[in-house]
């Protein structure tokens, strides 16, 4: 089975085309929280910087993001951070 982190990571890559992509799982600094569990990658902060979101609005690039993931990995995951830039 792919882990969920490499599964975002090639989604986003194969979507947007990144210069900048970096997948964190964040999942140990959430451990007890709300939707974490045993083994991680429950929790993720995404730093992304494409060209494709120039023109976008902030809403706008987070909602190319969720879809660019959905339905999986998002399913599958608690909680999502992102920092999206464009170039």
């Amino acid at each position: 089975m792919a882990s969920i982190q490499k599964d975002m990571t090639e989604r986003l890559t194969e979507a947007f085309n990144p210069s900048r992509l970096d997948v964190r799982d964040e999942s140990d600094r959430h451990r007890g929280h709300s939707g974490w569990r045993e083994g991680g990658e429950t929790h993720f902060h995404v730093v992304i910087s494409s060209p494709a979101f120039k023109g976008l609005t902030r809403l706008q690039r987070h909602r190319a993001i969720h879809s660019a993931l959905s339905p999986e990995p998002m399913a599958s995951i608690h909680a999502l951070s992102l920092e999206i830039l464009t170039e």
